[in-house]
């Protein structure tokens, strides 16, 4: 009889301790006025996909009144594949350096990076290649003069491509293999 009551209990225990858990940390509701704004003056249905912003982002963003949101001005765009480069040395493969990309572009510039991604990237790995053969990803190859020197020739070769909606080349990840 203790088999068959013995695991009951221990299920209603640990359903139990979850719910409680559950109910305890769950995330806090919204504010009022939140919820307000969502629900609109007059019962209208909340905007679908309004993005939130981000307290920083909405800071710099100037003198705009308590509660009153500017639209964004920027939005950023991730690559699909990362970058490998091979750095070479004495005519054999180093060490290889594999990167991602992301472009801050301005509103509405989404669909144009990824019509012409095939283009883009060629012209960024063509950057990556002369980086690496001048030897900026040798030694300290994440120094901030040398990551700001990266970074200027990439945005610079993106806006060859899609112009003035590309405002800065974003490296988010960055990691080196070297070969011994």
């Amino acid at each position: 009889m203790l088999k068959f009551i013995l695991p009951v209990v221990l299920a209603l225990i640990g359903l139990a301790g979850g719910g409680a858990a559950g109910y305890f940390l769950r995330p806090p509701p919204p504010p009022p006025e939140e919820v307000a704004a969502e629900a609109g003056a007059e019962g209208e249905k909340p905007a679908a996909a309004a993005p939130a912003k981000a307290p920083a982002a909405h800071a710099a963003e100037g003198d705009h009144a308590e509660g009153e949101e500017a639209a964004p001005t920027i939005e950023y765009v991730k690559l699909n594949n990362q970058f490998v480069i091979p750095v070479i040395k004495k005519g054999a493969v180093a060490s290889l350096v594999v990167l991602s990309l992301s472009l801050e572009v301005t509103v509405g510039s989404t669909e144009k990076v990824y019509a012409v991604e095939p283009k883009l990237r060629d012209v960024l790995l063509q950057v990556l290649f002369d980086h690496a053969n001048a030897g900026g990803f040798e030694g300290s190859f994440t120094d901030t003069a040398n990551m700001t020197d990266l970074r200027r020739a990439l945005t610079e070769a993106s806006q060859s491509v899609l112009g003035d909606l590309v405002l800065n080349v974003l490296i988010p990840d960055i990691a080196r293999q070297d070969s011994r």
